[in-house]
């Protein structure tokens, strides 16, 4: 049995902020991470090519700026690097491979009661703490709709966390489910590879520019939602014209609204479209099932397929470890408070990382936790 005043769930870069701003006021802390090193999902389930696409002074976590030498754009290595040196310079020490299995306060002792597994022994360790933060992140497990036929499909089927780049699937024909930020730029790594790529695109989405995004960040600051939604919409149509001709629409609510309000980010384009534009991308309707390799689409129309890549998002599990916590997350591990007063739950409860502000988010849920947390001890 191991005490520690703050149980930390989750070692990627909201756990780690959130032990480093612990580390800040000498609180300790124990940090679980079910994975064997800290950040798995950005080193073991990210693609290549993949860039952050917000303004590296928008993704800094608390106490360590970016080193100046880094670009506006930071890419997969560069940031998988900084997390590195953020654990050496701050000496967390999480413990890995421990599943958590569940977390419940206990009344009569005013604390927290966390059971994992070791993965390594299979035992089941008990860890104590007055205060529980939940920083298993909004990317937890890799979700794959049900859909007719997919079991009997005939070629491969990966998910956007198996998928590391185009090479492999020269001059097949490809179909990308998922059009976020994720499905976006797949698909047009796929294209430059060489591979026939189709695009599943359902529902309405904004599409803007790196530029546009971090005016609209800054803008946001002094003026209203409303105002610079409207603006980024014109700026959207101003640069990328009508998009609906090539199966694309727009959603009537602005893109800083939906983001704040639905967790939905708006795509930032960098290079799709124009793909898309050209025919090397064809974009196609829902998928309504599928029948061998042939994929049946909601406009009753049917394509032949070698493989499907599935950017269709994560699931959070949180509800099935998490007791008792009837205030703070929803059943899908999304805070139900809204921002700002959506990390403090009840009983000491906290969550970092889930308000789906990425990174700028967490490093300021990681802040106001740990502020709040030494004014109580």
């Amino acid at each position: 049995m191991q005490k520690e005043t703050v149980i930390i769930v989750g070692a990627g870069p909201s756990g780690l902020a959130m032990a480093a701003c612990l580390n800040h006021h000498s609180i300790p802390y124990v940090l679980l991470e079910r994975e064997d090193c800290v950040a798995s999902l950005w080193k073991k389930s990210t693609y290549d090519r993949l860039h952050l696409h917000l303004d590296k002074r928008f993704c800094e976590l608390p106490h360590m700026p970016f080193p100046d030498s880094y670009p506006r754009f930071i890419s997969k290595d560069q940031f998988i690097s900084y997390l590195d040196d953020y654990l050496s310079r701050f000496k967390i020490s999480p413990l890995y491979r421990r599943a958590v299995e569940s977390a419940e306060f206990d009344e009569a002792t005013g604390k927290w009661t966390v059971k994992a597994r070791n993965l390594g022994s299979d035992e089941v360790e008990e860890f104590n703490g007055r205060f529980l933060v939940v920083a298993s992140g909004e990317t937890c497990n890799p979700f794959t709709p049900e859909i007719e036929g997919l079991d009997a499909f005939p070629g491969d089927v990966l998910h956007s966390t198996q998928f590391r780049n185009g090479k492999a699937f020269e001059k097949q024909k490809v179909l990308v489910v998922g059009s976020g930020n994720s499905g976006m730029e797949i698909a047009l790594d796929l294209a430059n590879h060489g591979a026939q790529t189709s695009l599943v695109v359902r529902s309405p989405v904004h599409v803007l520019s790196k530029d546009m995004i971090h005016w609209g960040l800054i803008l946001l600051k002094y003026i209203s939602v409303n105002m610079v939604d409207a603006l980024m919409v014109m700026l959207g149509k101003l640069v990328y014209g009508d998009l609906t001709k090539f199966g694309i629409a727009r959603p009537e609510e602005g893109p800083f609204f939906m983001k704040a309000a639905y967790g939905k980010y708006p795509v930032i384009d960098v290079g799709t479209l124009k793909m898309i534009k050209s025919g090397e991308i064809q974009v196609l309707p829902g998928i309504s099932s599928i029948s061998g390799n042939e994929v049946v689409f909601e406009n009753g129309k049917t394509h032949p397929f070698d493989t499907i890549v599935f950017c269709t998002g994560f699931k959070r599990s949180t509800n099935v470890w998490l007791k008792g916590d009837d205030y703070l997350l929803n059943d899908d591990g999304i805070p139900k408070p809204s921002v700002p007063n959506h990390w403090k739950g009840r009983n000491g409860l906290y969550c970092a990382g889930l308000s789906r502000r990425g990174l700028y988010g967490a490093a300021g849920d990681a802040e106001n936790i740990a502020d709040d947390v030494n004014s109580l001890q």
